[in-house]
């Protein structure tokens, strides 16, 4: 499996799962475009990778549900686009008023935010990047779906802890896997679109939720981020090259039940 040449934008590339993404298409040879809010973390990040797996690196620090020019910026550096990974999200842990909260509290503004954000942007993304994707003879779209897109929630998971499950993520997740199939339709045959959707990522959980989430998983533990970088260096890989419309679901056997 060997990425040298091609070129990848990594949306969320400074956060946990997005610098994990990253990694993954580095440790191939793939040029990094770190995207995300903060140019310091961005620069760091691309900094970090370029050090490690000597590969070009860029960052671009960019509000995603703004037109940012993102396609154009990384022509003019790189000349091409491959590989385009949609992994910025507010996500269930984001401390805003009216997101991780009792559904009687979960505020609308911050619903509309969660779907322009984890929906719209990547909606746009690909739009703007399809046809740099298409010239390049690799294109691959990677969204990164969740298992709370495909499934409802347990909400007894959270009894007795300050943690939430927002409808807006779970409505935004379940729409990028839909558009996953849309887009692998309407770009075909050029540009192969696919979605990964983790499990719950260890992030220091509370322990009541922790032992009752790992209790209900038939591999006994939750991800780590390890565990998706095999998921986006086979999507982003001609390994997969006859595989479009799929949501590969990395979560541990927790959907199975």
């Amino acid at each position: 499996m060997d990425l040298k040449g091609r070129v990848a934008v990594v949306t969320g590339g400074a956060g946990h799962i997005g610098s994990a993404m990253a990694d993954a298409l580095a440790e191939l040879g793939a040029s990094i475009v770190v995207l995300d809010l903060s140019q310091d973390a961005c620069s760091a990040a691309a900094e970090r990778i370029h050090n490690i797996y000597e590969v070009e690196t860029l960052a671009l620090a960019a509000d995603l549900t703004q037109d940012t020019g993102i396609s154009q910026q990384v022509s003019d550096r790189f000349g091409r686009l491959d590989i385009l990974v949609n992994c910025a999200a507010l996500v269930g842990t984001s401390e805003l008023k009216g997101w991780a909260v009792p559904f009687s509290q979960q505020r609308i503004d911050t619903w509309k935010l969660a779907l322009d954000v984890n929906l719209t942007a990547p909606f746009a993304l690909v739009q703007s990047c399809a046809e740099l994707m298409a010239r390049s003879g690799h294109g691959s779209v990677i969204n990164i779906g969740s298992t709370y897109g495909m499934v409802g929630p347990d909400l007894r998971l959270y009894q007795g802890t300050d943690m939430g499950n927002p409808a807006g993520y779970a409505a935004s997740k379940g729409g990028i896997i839909q558009i996953t199939r849309w887009l692998a339709t309407a770009l075909a045959p050029d540009v192969r679109v696919n979605a990964i959707s983790p499990g719950g990522v260890w992030r220091d959980q509370p322990e009541d939720f922790h032992k009752e989430y790992v209790a209900r998983t038939p591999m006994g533990r939750m991800a780590a981020e390890e565990d998706l970088k095999g998921a986006v260096a086979y999507l982003a890989s001609d390994l997969s090259a006859y595989v479009t419309g799929h949501n590969l679901v990395v979560d541990g056997g927790w959907t199975v039940w």
